[in-house]
C-alpha cells in the first residue's frame, strides 16, 4: 500500500493523530520538501516524532523514477509524508494514478492546507477563488502566466492565489511583486501573507506594489490578488486581519 500523508502547514506537531499512526506502522516512510516545505520544523524533529529513520525523496524519485515507489508499495506499506495537503500537487496525484493502475492500494490521510488558511487568516470567502498560479523565478523574460491567470479571474470577479517558487529558496514577497510587475500586473489590491499556520503569521492588505514596503519576515510566503470587487463582510475582516487601507472600500459591492 502506499499511504500519502499531509503533515500541515508550519511543524512537525501539525500532523494528525491518523497520520502519525499510519507512519509509525509502515514498513518504509519517506517525506519529500519539493513541493512544499515546512519551515517550523526539520528532519531531525520530524523522526523523533515518529520515533524512527525518514528517508527524503527528490524530484525526480516522485516524477521520472516513480516507478521504483510504486514497485516497493506493492510488496510493503510505504507511507509518503507531504507539507500542506497530498494532493494539491498534481505531482502526488499522478503517483497515486500510477500506483492505482499497477494495482497498489492507496490511501489518503489529509493535513491543512494553504488553500483553507488563507480564508481563515484574511476573512475572503473560499468560493470567490478561481484558478491558482506561482510565481516563478525568470530565466530572462519574467513568465507572463500569474498575470493571465490573474485577469482571467478577475473577468469572473475572483480572487487568485499565488504560490511562490521554492527552487533554489523559497521567494518572498518584494521578489514576487517586482517580477509581477515587470510582467504587467499593476494597480490593484493584494494580501500578502506569510508563516501560515505558525503562531505569529504575518498579514497585510495593499496596493500590490506598496506591499514590498511592509516587512513580513520569513517565508513561507504567497500573495492574494484581490478580486474586482469584495462583500462587505470580505472587506471588514481585511480592514480587521489585515489592516487593509480605507481605499479598499471602493471594492464593495
Amino acid at each position: 500500500m502506499l499511504v500519502f500523508i499531509g503533515m500541515g502547514l508550519w511543524d512537525e506537531r501539525d500532523i494528525s493523530l491518523k497520520g502519525l499512526e499510519e507512519a509509525r506502522r509502515a514498513d518504509e516512510v519517506y517525506i519529500e520538501f519539493y513541493t512544499s516545505k515546512l519551515i517550523g520544523t526539520n528532519l531531525e524533529k520530524i523522526e523523533n516524532l515518529l520515533g524512527r529513520e525518514i528517508k527524503v525523496l527528490e524530484r525526480s524519485d516522485l516524477e521520472e523514477n516513480s516507478r521504483v515507489l510504486v514497485r516497493e508499495a506493492k510488496a510493503k506499506n510505504v507511507a509518503i509524508l507531504v507539507p500542506g495537503d497530498p494532493m494539491v500537487a498534481t505531482t502526488h496525484s499522478a503517483l497515486k494514478l500510477e500506483a492505482e493502475r499497477e494495482g497498489v492500494k492507496t490511501k489518503i490521510i489529509h493535513g491543512a492546507s494553504i488553500l483553507s488558511a488563507v480564508c481563515g487568516l484574511t476573512g475572503l470567502h473560499n468560493y470567490r477563488f478561481g484558478k491558482s498560479a506561482t510565481v516563478s523565478y525568470p530565466y530572462g523574460k519574467p513568465s507572463a502566466t500569474p498575470v493571465n491567470v490573474v485577469k482571467a479571474n478577475w473577468s469572473i470577479d475572483a480572487h487568485t492565489l499565488l504560490y511562490l517558487d521554492l527552487h533554489p529558496e523559497p521567494m518572498l514577497i518584494p521578489t514576487a511583486v517586482e517580477i509581477l510587475r515587470k510582467a504587467g500586473l499593476e494597480n490593484c489590491f493584494a494580501v500578502g501573507i506569510a508563516r501560515a499556520g505558525s503562531e505569529e503569521p504575518a498579514v497585510k492588505c495593499d496596493f500590490l506594489e506598496e506591499l514590498c514596503q511592509y516587512d513580513f519576515g520569513e517565508g513561507l510566503h504567497v500573495i492574494v490578488v484581490l478580486a474586482k470587487t469584495l462583500h462587505f463582510m470580505e472587506y471588514e475582516c481585511l480592514r480587521t486581519f489585515a489592516s487593509a487601507p480605507s481605499a479598499l472600500e471602493k471594492l464593495v459591492r
